[in-house]
């Protein structure tokens, strides 16, 4: 088996994405750059990428389609020690409670280990974050379940939803201004479900736009399409202009803009592809409903 795609990584808030892989137990990274080149080609058939640092045991098919590349047992086993799935409430860590932006209107609460800095919030894809508190894992999910329920915003939202959204940003004061006006409405609700044992952290707005290359990226001249599976032969190439959470953005010249979801190159053995190579696997428009079958 050759080297697998492990999908995108924002390692350091300072430097730009990774792209990982992993044959077995052994990893390494692909440090990507803006304006360069990148272009890759599946090769035979998608298998579950196992779980937890372990290989499937039975190198088990997956859907072309799937963001998760795991079988349901590996699923299972991966899930087994998720603070996600609420398994491991006795997390001695310190975790944070965060506001994320992605878009106008769209705001989610969540936490993180402490341990992790933002990455959690680069992995997300979202645009503008402020920290809202730090403390205990159950002290830091009761205040986002109280978060959540008192200013009506989500602890998901689809990424679809976020690259739609992602195409139309407003000015990085705007940006700003509609976290902080968020993070006033949370505060005041200390003494009214606020866990005592959360320490409140100040406002203050991270803007991702620039590590993300969202800054300085044109604004598309035409549709932009998502990438929605790969398929064994399946090329995809293009100049690098941006990439948010899991996504790249990828200038296919006369295909447009392509927005590659890294989570569903997992799983393949991928080879390089020239940068003639195009883009010759199923896309959808972002924003659309009707997914194309085949090329564009």
């Amino acid at each position: 088996m050759g080297w697998q795609c492990a999908g995108l990584r924002w390692p350091d808030e300072r430097g730009g994405p990774v792209l990982g892989w992993h044959k077995g137990p052994r990893t390494r990274g692909s440090a990507l750059a803006y304006g360069a080149e990148l272009g890759f080609r599946a090769s035979g058939a998608r298998t579950c990428v196992g779980a937890r640092g372990n290989a499937c045991p039975v190198a088990a098919p997956v859907p072309e389609r799937s963001t998760g590349a795991r079988c349901a047992e590996c699923g299972r086993l991966d899930r087994a020690h998720s603070v996600a799935a609420d398994t491991i409430p006795d997390d001695p860590r310190t975790y944070r409670v965060y506001l994320a932006w992605f878009g106008a209107g769209m705001v989610k609460v969540g936490i993180t280990a402490e341990e992790r800095g933002a990455a959690r919030l680069r992995e997300q894809g979202a645009v503008v974050f402020s920290w809202l508190g730090r403390g205990p894992l159950m002290a830091a999910r009761r205040a986002e379940e109280v978060l959540r329920a008192a200013l009506g915003v989500p602890d998901r939202i689809p990424y679809a939803r976020k690259r739609a959204v992602r195409l139309d940003l407003p000015d990085p004061a705007e940006r700003a201004a509609e976290v902080a006006e968020l993070y006033g409405r949370a505060v005041a609700l200390e003494g009214r479900g606020w866990p005592e044992a959360l320490e409140r952290l100040p406002c203050e707005a991270v803007d991702h736009a620039g590590i993300f290359g969202l800054s300085a990226m044109d604004p598309p001249g035409g549709p932009v399409r998502a990438v929605t599976g790969l398929l064994d032969g399946g090329a995809v190439a293009g100049r690098l202009v941006a990439a948010a959470g899991p996504d790249l953005h990828l200038d296919a010249g006369a295909d447009g803009i392509v927005v590659v979801d890294t989570r569903l190159m997992t799983g393949w053995s991928l080879e390089a592809a020239d940068e003639g190579a195009g883009v010759s696997v199923p896309t959808v428009i972002v924003g659309g409903e009707a997914v194309q079958s085949g090329l564009f």
